[in-house]
C-alpha cells in the first residue's frame, strides 16, 4: 500500500492589491503632513516711491554700533530697557516714528533684539534706515 503525503495548503498573501495601497499611505502622508516655514520678521513694508515728509520731533533714532552697542536717541541704552524707554517716549508723543539705523557689520542677532523690544514696547511706527 503506498502512502500519499498530503498536501497542506500554503498560506499567501495576495500582492495584487500591495502597489495600490503603497501609493494611498504615500498619498495621505503628504496631504496630511504639515511643513513649518520659517516666517522671518513680521515688518509691512511701504509700496515703492511713498515718501512723508516727517516733522524731526517725532523721529527717534535708535542706533546699533559694529560692536552691538545701542543708542537711542543718542544716549547709550542697553537692549533690556530699550522697551521701558520707548513706552515712555510713546506715551510723551503717541506720533513717534522710532528709525533703527545699524552699521552694516552689526550682528543679525542685536538687530532683531532691538525689533523685538520695540515690539514689546507696542511701537507700531517703526522706519529701518539704510546704513551708509
Amino acid at each position: 500500500m503506498a502512502i500519499r503525503e498530503r498536501k497542506g495548503r500554503v498560506g499567501a498573501i495576495p500582492e495584487g492589491g500591495m502597489a495600490d495601497i503603497a501609493f494611498l499611505l504615500l498619498v495621505f502622508f503628504l496631504v496630511t503632513t504639515t511643513i513649518d516655514m520659517d516666517k522671518g520678521l513680521g515688518i509691512i513694508l511701504p509700496a515703492e516711491g511713498q515718501e512723508l515728509e516727517i516733522n524731526k520731533k517725532n523721529i527717534l533714532n535708535c542706533l546699533i554700533s559694529a560692536s552691538g552697542a545701542v543708542l537711542l536717541g543718542g544716549e547709550p541704552t542697553e537692549i533690556k530697557d530699550i522697551s521701558r524707554k520707548i513706552k515712555e517716549e510713546i506715551r510723551a508723543n503717541d506720533k513717534l516714528i522710532i528709525s533703527v539705523k545699524a552699521h552694516e557689520k552689526a550682528e543679525y542677532d542685536v538687530y532683531v533684539e532691538v525689533l523685538d523690544q520695540l515690539k514689546l514696547a507696542n511701537a507700531t511706527r517703526i522706519s529701518i534706515a539704510e546704513s551708509d
